[in-house]
């Protein structure tokens, strides 16, 4: 019995559908980009969701579409680079609060101080917003090229699993996700909580 209807009032419901039903407009593949793009610095929908429904849809190309989202989330990481950089007071500071990050930005430069760009890629892979990793990168002025190689190796190692996942399983998943969102959404959530309070007390 598939959940109540009403689940879909929420605004995270509906930001949701509305990024799902790009997989069934002709601009599917574009808006891959764009929200994987967006994602990298103020979208809060992660572009899996679109990215799952598109390889479930074309299973073949699966992983074309999962190069496409990790091309648009590693460019979007220099706009996110950039208001780290250039407009941390102004802008980024607010997304950083929003995912109650700011701790998690001192982590991130110790392990840079510590490590370099071992630091950089693991903070690329570990389970904390994207943003967080891409502004604090341009507000301590980490080395650009080192975080353009970690934002790739990160992001298409994300997205690749992603993919060979939907290659085998494709319909399955989506429709898990797609019957039981709140249950899936409350455990993003707590994952995404999870990863930032692991990454505070690491030391």
């Amino acid at each position: 019995m598939k959940e109540d209807t009403g689940r879909r009032s929420s605004p995270l419901r509906r930001l949701y559908d509305w990024t799902l039903a790009w997989a069934d407009r002709p601009g599917g593949t574009i808006a891959l980009f764009v929200i994987a793009f967006l994602e990298s610095s103020i979208f809060p929908i992660p572009p899996d969701v679109l990215l799952i429904a598109l390889c479930v849809g074309r299973a073949k190309g699966s992983f074309h579409f999962a190069l496409i989202c990790t091309a648009g989330s590693v460019l979007g990481g220099l706009a996110g680079y950039g208001i780290g950089f250039w407009g941390y007071e102004l802008v980024g500071k607010r997304i950083v609060d929003m995912f109650q990050g700011e701790e998690v930005m001192g982590r991130i430069k110790e392990w840079y101080d510590q490590y370099g760009f071992w630091g950089i890629l693991f903070a690329a892979v570990t389970p904390i917003p994207f943003k967080i990793f891409t502004i604090a990168s341009g507000y301590f002025r980490f080395s650009l090229g080192e975080f353009m190689l970690a934002s790739v190796v990160g992001r298409s190692f994300r997205f690749l699993a992603v993919a060979t996942a939907l290659y085998f399983f494709g319909t399955r998943i989506k429709d898990f996700i797609d019957r039981y969102f709140n249950i899936c959404a409350l455990i993003f959530m707590i994952l995404l909580l999870g990863g930032i309070a692991a990454v505070r007390f690491m030391g």
